[in-house]
């Protein structure tokens, strides 16, 4: 579950990922934006540069295709902050590990592996509490701005803030595998 931050205020955004025999293309769906498109780039080529410490399996990836699809096709969605949560469904499936349930998240990230600060925080929250979502993964980067958000969902809220893509997926990746 990724959280996105719209002119009416906070949405959970579901990130789809699957992976199927190919020519090692990244398929992107759901009327996604430039910036998302550029997000998934950028996680898939860390995660490949990254693969051996993070235990993927990449060996097949030239007679694999990755398909991201964000559902909700009609509606154009655009921006950084699903960065985090692009990366963590590509993980899942390099890694072969299932994704915990119970958490949101957002973030943009970079090549070189940091999850950075993005807008909108206090609204992504509410959204996510407002779906039961009651574990999150924000930037370490915004943590100045989680008291923006009322103390009744903070209380009622775990939050995980990361620096990397590392601690990223250790929150977020289970130890159970998947097919």
């Amino acid at each position: 579950l990724g959280l996105a931050w719209t002119p009416v205020g906070g949405e959970i955004l579901f990130i789809e990922a699957t992976r199927m025999p190919g020519t090692g293309r990244l398929i992107l769906t759901g009327s996604l934006g430039d910036v998302m498109k550029e997000s998934a780039q950028t996680a898939l080529s860390y995660l490949r540069s990254q693969a051996r410490h993070l235990n993927l399996e990449i060996s097949d990836l030239e007679k694999t295709d990755l398909h991201i699809h964000v559902p909700a096709g009609a509606t154009p969605k655009d921006g950084p902050s699903a960065g985090s949560t692009i990366t963590v469904a590509l993980a899942s499936l390099l890694a072969r590990r299932l994704v915990r349930s119970d958490l949101a998240m957002t973030g943009e990230i970079s090549l070189r592996g940091r999850v950075l600060r993005v807008g909108g925080i206090k609204e992504n929250v509410l959204a996510a509490a407002r779906s039961g979502v009651r574990q999150l993964i924000l930037p370490e980067q915004n943590r100045s701005d989680w008291p923006e958000v009322p103390a009744e969902v903070r209380g009622k809220m775990k939050v995980h803030f990361v620096k990397d893509i590392t601690g990223l997926l250790a929150v977020a990746l289970t130890h159970r595998k998947c097919d």
